[in-house]
């Protein structure tokens, strides 16, 4: 009997490796579940197999696979998983992103505002500086050789009773007009406008401007008669006066025509006809632009303003 229960070498030899085995299956988890099941055939191959040990095996596979179950979770199905990947997708975005990737492709709204904006303004720049560059053409056309000059050197009178020469308005842009204080009609409505002019301009521009009127009826027109003549329209109106040939001279000068009738007697009224336009001189004296009856106060106030912005000294444009 002592004999029978006596297991033989190779059993335990058998029994001794599945205990090698289970504790190196125990002890390092990650093996998988296929190299047990190769490593268990070979080992039942090369010996006998017992009761425990078949008894032992299934239970470490099925251990070892409820490990790696418990380590890797199973994937879910691709019907459910999609959902919670496009969520976490759109929720990584913004409005504006997916805007610009889905409608608009690789232009945004702000690219075309900005794009917009940059062509209002170049469009804005090229016709200010086409404006710019007729303004000048149009101050420089009196200026060339061979150019009928207006505008020149005098001496006159102000309506203070002071000497009053063309010097006095150098270094800053004079506008210059030529009637009577006995005009019944046009010489009011124009002095009037001038008096709205230059209010726009000397807003915007103080002291840019000289307003000058020059009368062409020196024998009625004394500094006395123009001082209160015009105070009616601006008080920062310049009357100029003189001799009759003073006068002459100075309306030659600036291409002015006028005309008095002959033979007059003392006491006799009269009128005096003449050219109507304002003449803009510029601060060195030269003529730039005539402003006739077809320019209301606001155009004329604004092309004013733009020689006066666009002017520059001799030299320096030079």
């Amino acid at each position: 009997m002592s004999g029978s229960l006596t297991p033989s070498a190779s059993v335990l030899r058998a029994l001794s490796r599945v205990g090698l085995q289970t504790q190196t299956q125990t002890q390092a988890c990650r093996r998988l579940p296929l190299a047990a099941r190769r490593h268990a055939s070979s080992s039942s191959s090369s010996s006998p197999t017992t009761p425990t040990a078949a008894a032992d095996m299934p239970a470490l596979l099925l251990a070892s696979t409820t490990r790696r179950s418990a380590r890797r979770p199973l994937p879910l199905p691709l019907s459910i998983a999609e959902p919670n990947q496009q969520q976490r997708r759109h929720k990584a975005k913004t409005v504006e992103e997916a805007r610009s990737r889905y409608r608009t492709g690789p232009f945004s709204w702000k690219a075309g505002a900005l794009f917009v904006l940059a062509g209002a303004g170049l469009v804005w720049y090229f016709e200010a500086e086409k404006k710019r560059m007729h303004r000048r053409r149009v101050a420089e056309a009196t200026k060339g050789v061979g150019k009928p000059k207006v505008g020149g050197d005098f001496n006159l009178v102000d309506h203070e009773g002071r000497p009053f020469g063309s010097a006095d308005l150098k270094g800053r842009y004079s506008l210059v007009y030529f009637g009577f204080t006995h005009c019944p009609d046009i010489c009011p409505e124009e002095l009037d406008k001038m008096a709205q002019m230059f209010d726009v301009v000397e807003a915007q521009a103080p002291g840019a401007v000289a307003p000058v009127f020059i009368t062409c009826d020196p024998a009625r027109d004394d500094p006395k008669v123009l001082k209160s003549y015009l105070a009616e329209f601006h008080p920062k109106f310049i009357g100029l006066t003189g001799t009759y040939d003073e006068i002459k001279d100075v309306c030659k000068a600036y291409r002015v025509y006028f005309s008095t009738p002959k033979d007059v007697k003392p006491g006799q009224d009269y009128l005096v006809d003449h050219s109507i336009y304002f003449y803009l001189m510029d601060p060195e004296g030269d003529f730039v632009e005539a402003l006739g009856r077809q320019h209301s106060p606001q155009q004329a106030a604004k092309v004013i303003l733009e020689h006066v912005k666009d002017w520059k000294p001799r030299a320096a444009a030079a």
